[in-house]
């Protein structure tokens, strides 16, 4: 209790806030040109060194972390960050952090990394904690924008790593041969065929409306649709709707060709396959039959990767239902051999944003532990940051190995906040991540106490 009283203390006896709009004032003072400015600055910085100066002094031995704190925190976050501590024992040694919809938000920071935000990562790093960009995004486009808000010295500092494209690959400037791991290069054989096919058929064979609607993401590995207008905007949402819709049925498709590839056998009637028996007047299949004199493109599909997509993704049956896209077949009705192929390709919608084909056995959980390993964390105790499932299975992985807390925007999906509401309930307001940033920080000054 002790440690709660002298919180008490801090914030009743001392005026806190000014000296956090102080402390703000000094850390993002822009670079200007201006011999009046730069004196207010200065003056603004001897009054937080004499404020700061008072709480040392008015707690011995611990005056320079509670002068930190009262600088850097609030009330709320920094009793926030106390009951953390209380509970786990430990500050935070890595931070995993999604950027889109998290860092950043297309509704409340114009799309870009807040100044605030980033300053609070230079603290970070100062401190020696790694961070972990975990990520949907292409691998260049992350360097870019990080190089911009953070600096090249830190992004190549050895302690910055990326998990891109939602976990195929992780780049770890500054590792050697480590640098830069393809993940996706461990995959069998037969899922990186699925992909390949995918990913050239993909804008060739789209109908002429989706191909002017949206474009493939630059990513190495997934297939990711992204549309050509403002993401959440009600024209984005129509094209990604259609475009996860034109996903399924060519991942079916891409399926069907290896399935038919690698099982077929010669029978007295033709060559049965998984996918039907090949007779002199076409290929019988589940979903009907293909005559010669149909194309490609013509081909009915029976349906299965609808069914079992939408069997297992209520937002992805919810948009089957919408564009009266609902598959005849149940999930009963999907060959086993699909099934197997299904089991392991994650199919990702997010709404009026994009509509993507992944690997399930490369997730952002499987990036991020592979960071773990390259950035040579033994025993991570993570604050994990994401909005969506892919960083859901970041925030279930680090609660199973106790290695970690989660934290969410509150306009995240359902499945996140659940997950986060029954945890610590560190949820923040859209484009907010420094509340949770400062409660963290807060938490790392605390544990330091007792080290």
């Amino acid at each position: 209790m002790e440690r709660y009283d002298l919180l008490y203390r801090l914030y009743d006896e001392f005026d806190t806030e000014t000296l956090r709009a102080y402390q703000e004032f000094v850390d993002l003072f822009p670079p200007v040109d201006s011999r009046v400015t730069l004196n207010q600055w200065q003056e603004i910085n001897a009054e937080l060194d004499d404020r700061k100066d008072e709480i040392e002094d008015s707690f011995p031995l611990v005056g320079d972390t509670y002068a930190e704190l009262a600088a850097s925190a609030t009330r709320e976050q920094a009793f926030g960050a106390l009951d953390l501590y209380s509970k786990y024992d430990r500050g935070v040694n890595v931070l995993v952090l999604d950027v889109d919809e998290t860092l950043r938000s297309a509704g409340n920071t114009d799309n870009e990394i807040p100044r605030e935000t980033l300053h609070l990562l230079t603290r970070f790093h100062r401190d020696g904690v790694p961070i972990v960009i975990c990520t949907g995004q292409t691998l260049e486009n992350v360097k870019g924008f990080l190089i911009q808000g953070l600096g090249s010295k830190m992004v190549h500092s050895g302690n910055v790593s990326i998990v891109y494209e939602a976990g195929t690959g992780v780049f770890t400037p500054g590792h050697g041969p480590d640098t830069k791991q393809l993940l996706y290069e461990t995959l069998e054989e037969d899922v990186q065929r699925i992909f390949s096919n995918v990913r050239t058929r993909v804008l060739s064979e789209a109908p002429p409306d989706l191909r002017r609607g949206c474009h493939l993401q630059g990513n190495e590995f997934n297939v990711t649709l992204k549309p050509n207008f403002e993401t959440a905007s009600e024209d984005a949402g129509r094209v990604i709707e259609q475009a996860l819709v034109y996903l399924l049925d060519l991942l079916e498709d891409s399926v069907a060709d290896v399935v038919d590839a690698d099982a077929g056998t010669e029978t007295e009637g033709g060559t049965e396959t998984e996918g039907g028996t090949e007779t002199e007047g076409g290929t019988e299949t589940e979903g009907g039959t293909e005559t010669e004199g149909e194309t490609e493109g013509e081909t009915e599909r029976a349906g299965f990767a609808r069914a079992y997509y939408a069997a297992n993704d209520p937002e992805i049956e919810a948009v089957l239902a919408a564009t009266d896209g609902r598959p005849e077949p149940t999930p009963a009705d999907v060959p086993e051999a699909f099934e197997a192929a299904f089991d392991r390709i994650d199919v990702a919608y997010y709404e009026a944003d994009a509509a993507e084909i992944g690997s399930l056995e490369l997730n952002k959980a499987v990036g991020v532990e592979s960071a773990f390993d390259v950035l040579g964390l033994d025993d991570p105790f993570a604050l994990v940051m994401g909005d969506s499932k892919s960083d859901l299975r970041v925030m279930e992985w680090v609660e199973s190995n106790d290695a970690g807390i989660a934290a969410a925007p509150e306009h995240s999906s359902p499945d996140v906040l659940k997950h986060v509401a029954g945890t610590d309930d560190l949820r923040f307001a859209r484009g907010d991540a420094p509340e949770v940033l400062r409660t963290v920080y807060a938490l790392n000054q605390l544990a330091a106490l007792d080290e």
